[in-house]
């Protein structure tokens, strides 16, 4: 297949070398014929090839003028291309007119007259000053054709009649191509066409123009000439042309080939393929959405040229459908396109809703998006599209418009409608903050393999800084069954687990770090075998923070299995592996709060309570062992309680049933309040400072459950 041409102006897929998709050579080997048949019946004449914009009458002049070049075999058509753009009046168009032509004729002896008598013309109907631009001449070339025009004969029409001779004795016909004179102001395509028709007007010159007829009538309407009537335009139109030319229509099985030849050229440049189910939802898309917008070759190249521009580093990190569709949205409809960043937040799922919206219709945010639509300028006519083609995208207009949405197939596909994935189509590449898709497998894999190298240190580093949407990169692969380094995964969790600095997330920021850590590890921990889950376990708890996270991975784990076994009344015997792990975890726990054994109990740390609080769910009756060795021996029971339930963590009362079962099971009720018994019985004295009123407080609630609260007891 040719190579796909997108970033010129060119045809596309349509070259010389390439296939004539559009049947643009077969309609320019008609175009000649023609011109040959206008030659025989005529001196001179004009050609107008007419089309919509972008509908391929560049591609088909430039092969009239190839085949023309190439099937000259020194007696055939001779061939200039004038670009009227470059020139804002009669004159400097004229002496560029005649320019071209003479650079077109041959230079030998035989077109040395015609030659000479062109530029003869061409200087007798313009002024010095042009001609000396045209012509190159210095000072004393200027004197002496000041002079010849005064001495010599050097009328326009006598140079007229010179240069009409030269060129019937030469007898080869020459065309001069023009191409879009629809995009002329209305004074240059006057100019033009003065141009063509009277001082242009040369035995064997003929002229191949080519325009948008909406277009370039409403450009004539805007002339002193015409005025405003389109049938005085019209008629002007038809006083300058000789021979119409209709492009032939560009039809729907033309536009579907060439959307699949560039579509296949722009996987190819990057390597990519195509599902069957990416193929089923972009033949969706294209046959709901986008074929009728795409009517046009140059509309297809443009669609087509801003996907192959901007796919490079994107391809394999974005769903390739949701990527042909964004860039299908950004180049029809750029101002639309530039609410999706607006409305980032609300487009995937992640806003906090106003009150206003929380009770919303789904009809109303329909409404709400076709305000916003038609305020960017979409035309009325593609209202309901554009609607319709952001809800294949976005999950929550999806619902709105009643289709339904699965949120977690579109991240998996690493959809736009993703938080975690949106940035990479709107910045064209892959955020500094992001990890590109290749580096997250090198680094699983080198995570895999025990040998990690810069990609799994970067992984690391993102697990750390960017938990959350790390961990739901990694429960995205897990979800579509991709095989995790589980192990090493658990491992690298425990190490970072005191380290994380990522932000909160969610509503009112609930969604912290390390509950998304929490979470990873608990089902990380259920893809293991049960006689590798103690060791592991063990492994994880080498560090205090790392224990913490072991045992509350282990807690999610076997809540999660009671839960699973809802219908069974008889109390099951505990895993023996769950045992295991416990036994295991617990002597980690209490190697890590030896140190806390020589210090005060007001010394601990938040990561020494946090332990002991965790220890209850390991072995409590350890926990509850260690703690009252401490007790005996030198720690201060409030001082304990007081460092156990902070002030700035304990709303009033400062201590509920769940933290009295709690205390039950970490130092034991009864025993609590033995040691607590001239506190709890002595009348509560006057706080002297904030640390003795937090004291009282917790004394105060321990005094008011002390009678019959007692858990398990009657």
């Amino acid at each position: 297949m040719a190579d796909a041409r997108f970033f010129n102006d060119e045809p596309f897929l349509d070259h010389e070398e390439g296939p004539d998709l559009l049947g643009h050579g077969q309609y320019a080997q008609h175009v000649i014929s023609l011109l040959d048949r206008v030659r025989d019946q005529t001196e001179t004449g004009v050609l107008a090839l007419i089309g919509p914009w972008g509908s391929g009458k560049s591609s088909v002049l430039g092969k009239v003028t190839r085949l023309l070049r190439e099937t000259g075999n020194g007696e055939g058509w001779l061939t200039a291309e004038l670009n009227p753009w470059l020139y804002s009046d009669l004159e400097s168009l004229t002496l560029a007119l005649f320019s071209e032509i003479r650079e077109a004729l041959p230079n030998d002896e035989r077109w040395s007259e015609a030659r000479q008598k062109i530029g003869g013309f061409g200087q007798a109907i313009s002024p010095l000053g042009k001609v000396t631009a045209l012509f190159g001449l210095d000072s004393e070339g200027l004197l002496q054709e000041v002079s010849n025009r005064v001495s010599g004969d050097t009328s326009a029409s006598a140079a007229k009649r010179k240069a009409e001779q030269a060129l019937r004795k030469a007898g080869r016909p020459l065309l001069v191509v023009m191409d879009d004179l629809d995009r002329l102001t209305p004074e240059e395509l006057l100019v033009v066409f003065k141009l063509v028709r009277l001082v242009g007007h040369l035995p064997g010159v003929y002229y191949l123009i080519s325009f948008d007829e909406r277009t370039l009538l409403d450009v004539l309407q805007r002339s002193e000439l015409v005025g405003t009537s389109e049938p005085r335009a019209r008629e002007f139109l038809e006083k300058i042309i000789q021979v119409r030319l209709d492009l032939p229509a560009f039809r729907e099985r033309d536009a579907d080939i060439l959307v699949d030849r560039s579509l296949a050229a722009v996987l190819a440049s990057h390597s990519l393929t195509l599902t069957p189910g990416e193929q089923q939802r972009l033949s969706e898309a294209y046959y709901r959405h986008l074929q009728a917008r795409l009517r046009t070759p140059r509309a297809i190249k443009r669609f087509f040229g801003q996907a192959d521009a901007t796919l490079d580093q994107l391809a394999g990190n974005v769903d390739i459908v949701d990527f042909l569709l964004v860039t299908f949205l950004r180049t029809s409809e750029p101002r639309a396109y530039q609410l999706l960043w607006q409305h980032r937040a609300e487009l995937t799922g992640t806003s906090i809703d106003l009150p206003s919206r929380r009770d919303e219709r789904p009809e109303q945010q329909i409404d709400r998006w076709r305000t916003r639509l038609q305020n960017t300028g979409v035309a009325e006519q593609h209202l309901d599209g554009v609607i319709s083609l952001l809800g294949m995208l976005f999950a929550p207009l999806r619902q709105a418009l009643g289709y339904g949405a699965n949120t977690q197939a579109i991240a998996l596909r690493r959809g736009i409608g993703s938080i975690d994935y949106f940035d990479r189509y709107m910045v064209f590449g892959i955020p500094d903050d992001d990890l590109p898709e290749h580096t997250f497998d090198t680094a699983l894999q080198q995570l895999a393999d025990g040998t990690p190298e810069a990609e799994a240190d970067e992984l690391l580093l993102h697990l750390r800084d960017d938990t959350q949407r790390i961990t739901r990169r990694i429960q995205y692969k897990r979800t579509a069954g991709t095989p995790l380094p589980v192990a090493a995964l658990l491992k690298a969790a425990a190490q970072q687990y005191g380290h994380l600095t990522a932000t909160p997330q969610g509503v009112f920021g609930l969604f912290t770090a390390d509950r998304a850590m929490d979470f990873l590890a608990s089902d990380l921990l259920a893809d293991l075998a049960d006689a590798e889950r103690p060791a592991l376990l063990k492994t994880m708890a080498d560090t205090p923070d790392g224990a913490i996270l072991a045992i509350r991975t282990l807690q999610r784990v076997t809540a999660r299995m009671a839960t699973d076994r809802p219908d069974e009344t008889q109390p099951q015997p505990t895993p023996g592996w769950i045992s295991d792990a416990r036994s295991l975890i617990s002597s980690e726990i209490a190697r890590h709060l030896a140190p806390a054994a020589s210090r005060r109990a007001q010394e601990l740390t938040e990561q020494e309570t946090t332990l002991i609080w965790a220890w209850r769910h390991a072995e409590a009756d350890s926990a509850r062992g260690w703690i009252n060795q401490r007790l005996d021996d030198s720690w201060s029971t409030l001082d304990l309680l007081a460092v156990l339930l902070p002030a700035d963590r304990s709303p009033s009362p400062a201590i509920g049933n769940d933290t009295l079962h709690s205390l039950d099971a970490l130092i034991g009720l009864e025993g609590l309040y033995h040691r607590l018994a001239p506190e709890l019985d002595a009348p509560a004295p006057d706080p002297i400072n904030p640390d003795e009123e937090h004291q009282q407080r917790i004394l105060q609630a321990l005094r008011e459950h002390r009678e019959g609260n007692i858990p398990g007891s009657s």
